[in-house]
């Protein structure tokens, strides 16, 4: 048996490695590697979720930004970005819609945006739980003082994701403008989980400046942390940013760490990421195939898909549209796996 096999049953084993050994793992990966790690996360995934898929209804409230993060296609001073933002009445509208299609979960994604105050959040929130007490709201908001967290969550919502991007401080400040901190993203996840989220954070793989040894101080940060959820995509780079001719990740490189991330942490809820299917016209499906089990098709009014263009040609139409959720159902069920109507909470107790 090689190293990259032996590392991989002591994961499944242990689910743990030291940051060499997940290094390590990384830069053994190859064709034999990538099969024999794929099939023990889904077999891991399957023990847990059987072959359920959960779908969440992404709504996209608005494109505007008060951070200027380098690799992002709504920062701040992208002066070509067309903006946009939903109102209240268009949020909840996208919420009727994903209802009547079988959503249980909706997932309000935005940049950092002034205008969506406590107050505003909190009132749209509310308004969503009163009129689906049977769904889960999922809020994508960035970075909140602890305050207008717990106000989000007495309000309503019980999901957070707030991606971390990179583990590794050093390579936080490569990414970022200077004013904004590695610690204070750090604060804001624990946070979340010290006021009862079910807490989501995430990475992109091949960013610029990655290396192996910072994406191991990335599965050793959700080793240690646990997250319920976590969401990893491939870096794609956007024309109106500094990274604008880096070169995108792959998706087998993806999928490879998904099924890392599924050995690490058996329950957690993996979204094969929209990012994932912009890279690889079946990216989702490796993804799933991979220890994925979440898929997010996008609920927002179609007139505004198009702007929120965090990277390069990101996917919006076709089975990446909530209106589209037979196309994706057929597309899902041709690999062995079934969309399930559920709010798709994860199971900790199996």
């Amino acid at each position: 048996m090689n190293d990259a096999l032996f590392l991989t049953d002591k994961l499944a084993c242990d689910h743990s490695l030291s940051l060499e050994e997940y290094a390590l793992l990384i830069s053994l990966r190859d064709a034999k590697s990538q099969q024999y790690i794929a099939e023990k996360a889904a077999s891991v995934r399957k023990t847990i979720y059987k072959n359920s898929v959960f779908i969440r209804g992404l709504i996209e409230i608005s494109n505007y930004c008060k951070n200027d993060c380098l690799y992002c296609g709504i920062r701040r001073s992208n002066s070509s970005c067309e903006r946009y933002r939903l109102s209240e009445e268009e949020i909840l509208s996208c919420c009727d819609e994903g209802y009547l299609l079988g959503f249980r979960t909706f997932v309000m994604q935005g940049g950092e945006d002034p205008y969506f105050t406590d107050a505003i959040l909190c009132g749209i929130i509310s308004k969503i739980k009163n009129k689906y007490p049977d769904c889960a709201i999922t809020l994508s908001l960035g970075e909140r003082s602890f305050e207008s967290y717990k106000r989000l969550y007495d309000a309503g919502a019980s999901r957070y994701l707030l991606r971390h991007e990179t583990a590794d401080e050093c390579h936080y400040a490569q990414l970022h403008p200077k004013e904004m901190s590695f610690d204070r993203r750090m604060k804001c996840l624990k946070d979340l989980k010290q006021i009862g989220y079910q807490t989501g954070c995430g990475f992109m793989v091949s960013s610029p400046h990655q290396t192996n040894a910072m994406l191991a101080k990335d599965l050793k940060f959700i080793e240690e942390f646990k997250p319920d959820m976590c969401g990893i995509g491939p870096f794609i780079p956007h024309r109106a940013t500094p990274f604008s001719n880096m070169p995108s990740g792959t998706a087998e490189l993806t999928c490879y760490l998904l099924s890392i991330i599924r050995l690490i942490h058996p329950p957690i809820l993996l979204p094969a990421t929209t990012a994932l299917g912009t890279l690889d016209e079946f990216g989702r499906e490796k993804g799933i195939k991979a220890g994925a089990n979440v898929v997010m098709p996008n609920l927002s009014p179609s007139c505004v898909r198009a702007k929120y263009e965090l990277y390069n040609n990101k996917l919006y139409s076709r089975s990446e549209s909530a209106q589209e959720i037979e196309e994706l159902k057929k597309r899902i069920r041709n690999i062995g796996y079934e969309v399930v109507t559920d709010r798709g909470d994860i199971r900790l107790n199996k």
